[in-house]
């Protein structure tokens, strides 16, 4: 019996215009967590589509086995038959449907037809049980925030009796508390024999929990390294995954902020379901020119809202307060007039509010700045490709087109071309919401050196960050925000972990 419950052999998957994987080869030990590495585009989510039936086989070239035999899926359920079960970055619940009813959808057994309601939410206890779900089996998904919406997924995974988990990206929507408790989880399903695969950008979280570490660069594996016998260090695994050292992490910038060109006074947001409720409570400050400003705070804080609210009111039913651009009262009612007032605004979610995936990525770069390139309402199909091509080449974004639906590129190079729309529209004030979620240390250095770019330019950034280090690394002054109230600010010589925290906790 082979110690081996995953062994991959010369895989090698193409996509028209691009070789997603080239001849990879993986083995997972029964029993372990193993995670896998690489930048955005280097294969990860596609090999593991691979090995979970999303992509049939016939579709690849090599040889994939599970349990020590080989792999004939034509589909998810039939790996899922197996014991093999994957939890994809967008997790795919039913909203409308229970918690219990999501997690025996498309497995429940029938009598006669009938199927014995009462059982199911019985047996779903016992999986939110195992995975501490302390939640009504009856309660609409929905109504779950991201965290508990995830643990549902995986309590779906467990009911199949699975042996094998993969998990894709499990903490990029997630605060640090709920991190913390999804990788203690990980950490008892091994002790229960459960052997994990996990996707990450996060170094410290694979640090902290892998036993193994696979690299993938380019399409090819590149190196596998035993965490404890090894000494594996975040540089070490950056310098596989990039192919060179990454010496700093955030760029060197000398800060000379100027005068004030963004004041919010006595701002305040009403929830746009529950009118009365407060969302946002009397918040007020300042941005300057050439600053990145920082706001940090617990999920839940009310930063998104209040950016949004700001930005055209594109959140909430309501909102009262000043807002002032370069000295002058702004009514910015809506968000084009947001963006003829010099804003941009680049969403958290770019998937369903910053980017239309059945799109190219020529039409999404140039979305928001078809004036500039129409003439008499005629856009200029030429002078688009340029602006396109223009910022292909600046953002390095991975794509063999700019034809290319951006729905098939990587998330890192999918943020790219968000950024390069926002870029394309040239405002002056830049609305950034966690830049570089879900995406690689080396995107992430390049989306650093882009926002560094424009403050030498003079234009001003606001961001949005849940990663403390990438604000502090960052920001020349933190905003720190709870309960829809800021608490408090810092500057960039005053600010640690520590200080805002205890701020967002204790004012």
């Amino acid at each position: 019996m082979s110690e081996y419950i995953l062994e991959i052999e010369n895989l090698t998957k193409d996509f028209p215009g691009v070789r997603a994987l080239d001849k990879v080869n993986l083995k997972v030990k029964k029993g372990e967590i193993h995670s896998l590495c690489g930048e955005n585009g280097a294969g990860k989510s596609t090999l593991m589509s691979v090995i979970s039936g999303v992509y049939p086989k016939g579709s690849y070239e090599g040889k994939v086995f599970f349990k020590g035999r080989e792999t004939n899926y034509h589909s998810v359920k039939d790996s899922e038959k197996e014991g093999l079960a994957i939890i994809h970055q967008e997790l795919a619940l039913s909203p409308y449907l229970s918690i219990y009813e999501n997690i025996f959808l498309g497995h429940m057994k029938t009598r006669f037809g009938i199927i014995r309601w009462d059982h199911y939410i019985k047996e779903s206890q016992k999986y939110l049980d195992r995975v501490g779900l302390r939640e009504n089996p009856g309660t609409i998904v929905s109504k779950l925030g991201v965290g508990k919406q995830q643990l549902v997924e995986i309590a779906r995974a467990l009911s199949k009796q699975v042996e094998l988990l993969i998990l894709d990206e499990p903490t990029s929507s997630l605060n640090d508390d709920e991190s913390a408790k999804l990788l203690d989880l990980i950490l008892e399903f091994k002790r229960q024999g459960i052997t994990s695969v996990m996707i990450s950008h996060k170094l410290n979280e694979v640090l902290q929990v892998a036993d193994t570490v696979t690299i993938l660069r380019d399409g090819r594996s590149i190196s596998t390294w035993d965490v404890k016998q090894d000494n594996l260090t975040e540089d070490l695994i950056i310098k596989d995954m990039v192919g060179r050292d990454l010496t700093h992490r955030f760029p060197d910038r000398t800060s000379a902020p100027e005068d004030t060109v963004l004041e919010v006074k006595n701002w305040t947001v009403y929830h746009p379901e529950y009118h009365s409720i407060k969302v946002v409570d009397n918040a007020s400050f300042y941005l300057r020119k050439g600053e990145i400003l920082a706001f940090c705070g617990p999920m839940g804080a009310g930063r998104t809202e209040l950016m949004m609210s700001i930005y055209g009111g594109s959140y909430g039913s309501k909102s009262e307060g000043e807002v002032y651009i370069n000295g002058k009262k702004a009514a910015l009612h809506s968000t084009k007039a947001a963006i003829d007032a010099g804003l941009g605004y680049i969403s958290e979610d770019r998937k369903n509010l910053g980017l239309i995936l059945i799109q190219d990525v020529k039409t999404n770069i140039s979305s928001s700045s078809l004036g500039k390139i129409s003439f008499f309402g005629i856009v200029n199909g030429q002078k688009e490709i340029e602006e396109a091509e223009k910022y292909r080449a600046e953002l390095r974004i991975k794509t063999p087109s700019i034809h290319q639906l951006t729905r098939n590129l990587s998330g890192g190079n999918q943020q790219k071309v968000v950024v390069s729309r926002t870029l394309m529209a040239n405002p002056d004030i830049f609305i950034v919401d966690e830049p570089t979620r879900g995406i690689d240390v080396g995107a992430k250095s390049e989306i650093y050196g882009i926002l560094n770019d424009l403050v030498k330019q003079g234009k001003s950034v606001i961001m949005i960050s849940s990663e403390l280090p990438e604000a502090l690394g960052m920001a020349d002054r933190i905003y720190v925000m709870n309960e829809g109230k800021i608490k408090g600010v810092l500057s960039h010589e005053d600010a640690t972990q520590e200080k805002i925290m205890s701020m967002a906790l204790v004012g």
